[in-house]
């Protein structure tokens, strides 16, 4: 499982379906790199606690926890898994026509690959949640994960699929019909 470079500052606990993204993104990555099944990924999420940091700051292992998954609302992150999976070939092209011309989502960093397939399923399926929410916890998680160019590019591809997808979100008042 990867571990972000580094954990939220402040203290701050996180809420549970930010917890559940985080999770949802490692789970994702997870199945990308190894070719875990959806169902045991699931499971293993579920079961697995990541150890919270020492007081000093530390871990045994040396590196930083990310959170502890009980803190997740499992059918949230168990949604967000399975519903990128059932509408992966969806969601593919959607990111592919948002990247740079001559990148396609095969040749992004497998990390930012999950992040950007995470919030366009939020984006298509979850209208329960805002569209400026839902990107503004991806960028979150990629700032969580990198701190070149990433994040920027997390806040565009889902930004343009957004505007497509949830068109009347971004409608000044009085707009539309």
């Amino acid at each position: 499982m990867m571990l972000p470079r580094k954990k939220k500052s402040g203290g701050d606990t996180p809420k549970p379906r930010t917890v559940s993204r985080m999770a949802a993104v490692q789970a994702l990555y997870q199945m990308d790199m190894a070719g875990t099944d959806v169902t045991d990924v699931i499971s293993q999420f579920m079961r697995v606690d990541i150890p919270p940091a020492e007081a000093d700051g530390e871990n045994p292992e040396g590196r930083e926890a990310l959170v502890d998954l009980g803190g997740a609302d499992a059918t949230f992150f168990s949604e967000i898994v399975k519903g990128v999976v059932r509408r992966q070939r969806e969601i593919d092209p959607l990111v592919d026509q948002q990247l740079r011309t001559g990148w396609r989502l095969v040749r992004v960093d497998s990390i930012l690959r999950a992040i950007l397939r995470a919030g366009v399923f939020e984006l298509l399926e979850r209208r329960d949640v805002p569209a400026r929410v839902t990107i503004n916890e991806y960028i979150n998680i990629a700032k969580a994960f990198f701190e070149a160019d990433e994040p920027k590019v997390v806040n565009g591809v889902l930004d343009k699929i957004a505007h497509k997808v949830r068109a009347k979100e971004f409608e000044a008042p009085g707009e539309g019909g």
